[in-house]
Protein backbone atom coordinates (compact mmCIF):
# COMPACT_ATOMS: atom_id res chain seq x y z
CA UNK A 1 0.00 0.00 0.00
CA UNK A 2 1.42 3.47 -0.73
CA UNK A 3 1.18 6.21 1.16
CA UNK A 4 -1.19 8.96 -0.44
CA UNK A 5 -1.70 11.06 2.82
CA UNK A 6 -3.65 14.28 1.38
CA UNK A 7 -5.12 17.64 3.34
CA UNK A 8 -8.07 18.49 1.02
CA UNK A 9 -10.52 16.35 -1.46
CA UNK A 10 -10.34 17.34 -4.75
CA UNK A 11 -11.24 20.79 -5.69
CA UNK A 12 -14.05 21.68 -8.16
CA UNK A 13 -15.25 18.32 -8.07
CA UNK A 14 -18.86 16.92 -6.46
CA UNK A 15 -18.64 13.18 -5.35
CA UNK A 16 -20.97 11.13 -7.11
CA UNK A 17 -21.41 9.17 -3.63
CA UNK A 18 -20.36 9.66 0.10
CA UNK A 19 -20.70 6.84 2.31
CA UNK A 20 -19.73 6.00 6.19
CA UNK A 21 -19.10 2.26 6.07
CA UNK A 22 -20.52 0.33 9.08
CA UNK A 23 -18.93 -1.93 12.15
CA UNK A 24 -21.48 -5.07 9.64
CA UNK A 25 -18.86 -3.80 6.92
CA UNK A 26 -15.90 -4.65 8.31
CA UNK A 27 -13.94 -7.56 9.73
CA UNK A 28 -13.78 -8.14 13.82
CA UNK A 29 -10.22 -5.56 13.54
CA UNK A 30 -12.49 -2.96 12.22
CA UNK A 31 -11.01 -2.92 8.51
CA UNK A 32 -13.29 -2.79 5.84
CA UNK A 33 -14.03 -5.69 3.52
CA UNK A 34 -12.81 -4.70 0.02
CA UNK A 35 -15.74 -6.29 -1.31
CA UNK A 36 -17.75 -3.75 0.46
CA UNK A 37 -15.67 -0.90 -1.24
CA UNK A 38 -15.77 -2.59 -4.77
CA UNK A 39 -19.84 -2.40 -4.14
CA UNK A 40 -19.47 0.99 -3.63
CA UNK A 41 -16.73 2.10 -6.18
CA UNK A 42 -19.27 0.34 -8.48
CA UNK A 43 -22.63 2.60 -7.71
CA UNK A 44 -20.54 5.30 -8.02
CA UNK A 45 -19.24 4.24 -11.14
CA UNK A 46 -22.39 3.33 -12.56
CA UNK A 47 -23.94 6.97 -11.89
CA UNK A 48 -22.39 9.04 -14.42
CA UNK A 49 -22.88 5.99 -17.12
CA UNK A 50 -26.39 6.04 -16.64
CA UNK A 51 -26.34 9.77 -17.33
CA UNK A 52 -24.21 9.68 -20.13
CA UNK A 53 -26.29 6.52 -21.36
CA UNK A 54 -29.27 8.23 -20.95
CA UNK A 55 -30.45 4.68 -19.63
CA UNK A 56 -29.75 1.60 -17.95
CA UNK A 57 -26.32 0.50 -17.80
CA UNK A 58 -24.38 -3.07 -16.86
CA UNK A 59 -20.70 -3.19 -15.42
CA UNK A 60 -19.01 -5.16 -18.24
CA UNK A 61 -15.15 -4.84 -16.75
CA UNK A 62 -13.41 -4.46 -13.91
CA UNK A 63 -10.70 -2.49 -16.02
CA UNK A 64 -8.05 -1.84 -13.10
CA UNK A 65 -9.05 -1.81 -9.04
CA UNK A 66 -5.96 -0.36 -6.76
CA UNK A 67 -6.45 -0.47 -2.68
CA UNK A 68 -3.81 2.55 -2.03
CA UNK A 69 -4.72 2.81 1.96
CA UNK A 70 -6.89 0.36 4.30
CA UNK A 71 -10.29 1.90 5.31
CA UNK A 72 -11.80 1.62 8.71
CA UNK A 73 -15.00 1.85 10.62
CA UNK A 74 -16.11 5.61 10.76
CA UNK A 75 -14.55 7.03 7.49
CA UNK A 76 -16.03 8.91 5.65
CA UNK A 77 -15.28 8.08 2.04
CA UNK A 78 -16.14 10.16 -0.99
CA UNK A 79 -16.14 8.58 -4.20
CA UNK A 80 -15.30 10.89 -7.64
CA UNK A 81 -16.05 9.01 -11.00
CA UNK A 82 -15.35 10.84 -14.18
CA UNK A 83 -16.26 9.71 -17.81
CA UNK A 84 -13.01 9.04 -19.55
CA UNK A 85 -14.00 6.94 -22.62
CA UNK A 86 -17.28 6.65 -24.68
CA UNK A 87 -17.88 3.75 -27.40
CA UNK A 88 -20.68 2.95 -29.59
CA UNK A 89 -22.03 0.72 -26.81
CA UNK A 90 -19.48 0.98 -23.61
CA UNK A 91 -18.59 4.15 -21.56
CA UNK A 92 -15.55 3.81 -19.08
CA UNK A 93 -15.67 5.74 -15.79
CA UNK A 94 -12.30 6.31 -14.09
CA UNK A 95 -13.27 6.19 -9.92
CA UNK A 96 -11.23 7.89 -6.68
CA UNK A 97 -11.83 6.91 -3.77
CA UNK A 98 -10.80 9.52 -0.13
CA UNK A 99 -11.48 8.87 3.18
CA UNK A 100 -11.47 11.52 5.78
CA UNK A 101 -10.81 10.05 9.12
CA UNK A 102 -12.82 10.57 11.93
CA UNK A 103 -9.81 12.19 13.36
CA UNK A 104 -8.78 16.00 14.91
CA UNK A 105 -7.23 16.91 12.68
CA UNK A 106 -8.82 15.78 9.71
CA UNK A 107 -6.95 13.20 7.93
CA UNK A 108 -7.86 13.05 4.20
CA UNK A 109 -6.32 9.86 2.54
CA UNK A 110 -6.96 8.48 -1.13
CA UNK A 111 -7.86 5.34 -0.55
CA UNK A 112 -8.93 3.11 -3.63
CA UNK A 113 -8.62 4.43 -7.30
CA UNK A 114 -10.42 2.11 -10.14
CA UNK A 115 -11.78 1.73 -13.66
CA UNK A 116 -14.35 0.47 -14.53
CA UNK A 117 -16.62 -0.05 -18.40
CA UNK A 118 -20.44 -0.30 -18.54
CA UNK A 119 -22.69 -1.15 -21.65
CA UNK A 120 -25.67 0.58 -22.20
CA UNK A 121 -28.69 -1.58 -22.35
CA UNK A 122 -31.98 -1.67 -23.61
CA UNK A 123 -35.37 -3.04 -21.34
CA UNK A 124 -34.59 -6.39 -22.72
CA UNK A 125 -31.44 -6.08 -21.05
CA UNK A 126 -29.54 -6.29 -24.37
CA UNK A 127 -26.45 -3.97 -25.75
CA UNK A 128 -28.03 -0.80 -27.34
CA UNK A 129 -25.93 2.18 -29.05
CA UNK A 130 -25.26 5.13 -26.58
CA UNK A 131 -27.12 8.66 -28.13
CA UNK A 132 -24.92 11.43 -28.76
CA UNK A 133 -24.38 14.19 -26.80
CA UNK A 134 -26.29 17.65 -28.47
CA UNK A 135 -24.40 19.43 -31.08
CA UNK A 136 -22.36 15.59 -32.30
Amino acid sequence: MTNTLHTALPEGKVPQLRVMPMPADANVHGDVFGGWIMAQVDIAGSLPAVRRANGRVATVAVNSFVFKQPVFVGDLLSFYADVVKVGNTSITVNVEVYAERNRLPVEIVKVTEATLTYVATDESRQRRPIPPLAGE
